[in-house]
């Protein structure tokens, strides 16, 4: 799973990203212009946002993400214990609260709680689609009886589209989420593994559960639409 620290005091993100690294691959951003930016590409699965930021502050952040229609849990991080910035930071969109300085074990807690109300058991290790399995402990994907022999990126393509079924993911949020942004290849490598995903699934029919938006992205639906 991803997370995104935005936090200008680089000893503290740094320190949240250690404390962090066996549950989460991380994005660290150190003011609000670049934690916007990346946060908006919507491909995290939580975000730490503190609040006092150059260039836009945490409140800030948080605004234009809402108003972009980016739902990704936000756990604020604050100096201030006030009640008024709490309820301030709550109407802008955020999920939860921790104020400095504060224990690695309550942030952790406070990560998994935010997951579990997103998308289910942190702890869960099989994800369910029709008869279709995939154990995220030992990267093993199995169609009733049958294994499927995935490479590591089609593995993990179709996990990225499992956990959000029935949401169009454009190409360049695929790319972003698992080639990563500074990969120095290009987006057109979503369509190559796309299609061979597709390949792999054929044989049990699964494949027309991956939805085409030509130009756009993919979407994984119970419709098995196919094409658009």
């Amino acid at each position: 799973m991803k997370l995104l620290i935005i936090e200008d005091d680089r000893h503290l993100s740094d320190t949240i990203r250690e404390t962090t690294q066996s549950m989460f691959e991380t994005t660290q951003a150190f003011d609000g212009e670049e934690g916007l930016f990346l946060a908006a590409q919507n491909i995290f699965d939580v975000i730490i946002l503190d609040i006092m930021l150059p260039h836009l502050n945490g409140y800030e952040v948080l605004e234009q993400l809402r108003k972009q229609h980016v739902t990704t849990p936000v756990i604020m991080l604050t100096a201030k214990d006030g009640i008024d910035d709490k309820i301030h930071g709550f109407k802008k969109g955020a999920d939860d609260y921790l104020v400095k300085p504060f224990h690695r074990e309550e942030l952790l807690l406070r990560l998994e709680a935010l997951i579990r109300r997103s998308v289910g058991d942190f702890t869960e290790q099989t994800i369910r689609f029709k008869d279709l399995q995939m154990n995220t402990k030992n990267y093993q994907v199995s169609i009733g009886d049958d294994v499927l022999k995935l490479s590591g990126k089609q593995y993990d393509l179709l996990e990225y589209l499992l956990n959000n079924r029935n949401t169009i993911l454009t190409k360049e949020q695929i790319f972003d989420r698992i080639w990563g942004f500074d990969s120095d290849t290009s987006t057109s490598v979503v369509e190559v593994y796309a299609s061979n995903l597709r390949k792999n699934l054929k044989k049990y029919g699964y494949d027309k559960y991956i939805k085409t938006f030509r130009g756009l992205g993919y979407m994984l639906t119970e419709a098995g639409d196919g094409d658009e």
